[in-house]
């Protein structure tokens, strides 16, 4: 396949694979499910920014001495999936959390996070709660926090047996609930600060 250059060439019934994925050089965002092009939502808003911001900057400091690495939006992510081809799978998380060092490379990770985090979008809240959710469960993402930033709630789905198991949802005034990292002390509201 050539160089694709203008996102108007691509058949968006077609089925692609990470290899054609690494040709395309236009400036549209995109991800890949299951081999078929998944526009992304414009740029996110300042209430999306303000809480990657806040998150990433705590999840920072939090994980530096455990050696685990932190990767903010946009970011190559391959999922492997057993009901997919191989490689068939690109998400870009706007946060993710890799302890394996042998999963990066200079193009992403290759394989699943041990944590990722997905700042629902006004635009296409499904595509987070429902898509990506049982893509990151299928690929063994130990832990999967969805946030709804509007009303400042934190979803921690945490993997047990191959599903999904929720914990109690957590608000402003709570610090974060994370089996993953059971020492974690992230307070909510400073995830939210700042966010009307």
């Amino acid at each position: 396949m050539p160089t694709i250059t203008d996102i108007s060439q691509l058949n968006v019934d077609k089925k692609y694979s990470y290899s054609d994925y690494l040709l395309w050089t236009f400036n549209e965002r995109v991800e890949l499910i299951r081999g078929f092009i998944k526009k992304m939502s414009p740029s996110p808003s300042l209430t999306h920014q303000t809480v990657s911001q806040n998150l990433s900057a705590n999840l920072y400091l939090f994980l530096k001495p455990l050696n685990c690495r932190l990767f903010t939006a946009p970011f190559d992510v391959v999922l492997p999936l057993a009901s997919a081809k191989k490689d068939t799978t690109v998400v870009q998380p706007d946060l993710c959390v890799v302890c394996d060092e042998s999963k990066l490379n200079e193009r992403g990770c290759h394989g699943a996070p041990d944590l990722v985090v997905e700042i629902i979008s006004k635009n296409n809240p499904k595509h987070d709660i429902d898509t990506k959710f049982k893509l990151y469960e299928e690929a063994g993402v130990q832990e999967y926090w969805i946030i709804e930033p509007y009303d400042k709630i934190l979803l921690v789905y945490t993997l047990k047996n191959g599903v999904y198991i929720g914990l109690q949802p957590q608000t402003i005034g709570d610090s974060i609930k994370s089996p993953l990292f059971p020492e974690m002390n992230i307070a909510l509201d400073e995830v939210f600060d700042k966010v009307k």
